[in-house]
């Protein structure tokens, strides 16, 4: 799954990306709102998570401009009013939900999840299958066959991007571009070693390997 966090506070903004992160998901998460709004605007996002309080372009006005252009990922406003007009204000911009400051990271998870199963006949599914492989997004439950497999976040990310792709070659660069959501040093070998990593976990015993690799090209997750 793949947010957009728009939080220009550093100490809330770290503890949504940890948590989030932990949870399986990509965050882009950017500090100021015009420069959220040109994410929105371009990049593809499950949900957002926005701030109202935003330097350059404040969150209401985010929301009601990428609903003015008929982008409709859900998301969850955040702001420290308490008012129920203030609430009501973010519903009416169009955010689909509204959690008041402070607030626990288990019930934000929760609200995000919520959100996500609700518009799930707009955003991408909640469940991938290729073959025997069986992704839970929300759960973050894998199974091969009768065998369950467990994944670390960082893992389940870049299955997921397989499965979003079977059969498909995907060099890497662009599972630097798509599982990392930072840049690394094009000659860095952290792909190879999550591939690995991945495969050996999938590879289980009187099934053929999954993830084939193409020489001087990158990797595909194989329909089976």
């Amino acid at each position: 799954m793949r947010m957009l966090l728009a939080e220009d506070d550093a100490v809330t903004a770290e503890f949504i990306l940890l948590g989030m992160r932990q949870a399986g998901f990509i965050v882009d998460h950017r500090t100021n709102g015009h420069e959220a709004t040109g994410l929105a605007l371009t990049e593809q996002y499950d949900v957002g998570v926005v701030d109202i309080m935003l330097p350059g372009r404040d969150g209401l006005s985010l929301v009601n401009e990428i609903r003015r252009k008929n982008i409709t990922f859900p998301v969850l406003i955040l702001s420290a009013k308490h008012s129920v007009d203030d609430r009501v204000s973010g519903l009416h911009a169009g955010g689909d939900d509204y959690l008041v400051k402070p607030f626990a990271f288990v019930e934000l998870l929760a609200r995000v999840q919520a959100l996500l199963r609700r518009g799930q006949t707009l955003v991408e599914p909640n469940r991938l299958q290729v073959g025997e492989l069986v992704i839970d997004l929300l759960t973050r439950r894998v199974t091969r066959g009768a065998d369950e497999i467990d994944l670390q976040p960082r893992e389940l990310i870049l299955l997921a991007y397989f499965a979003r792709h079977p059969g498909r070659v995907l060099s890497k660069t662009m599972i630097l571009q798509h599982v990392w959501d930072y840049q690394f040093d094009p000659k860095t070998n952290v792909v190879d070693v999550l591939v690995c990593r991945l495969r050996n976990k999938l590879d289980i015993d009187g099934l053929p390997s999954q993830i084939r690799t193409i020489r001087g090209v990158g990797y595909v997750l194989e329909i089976q």
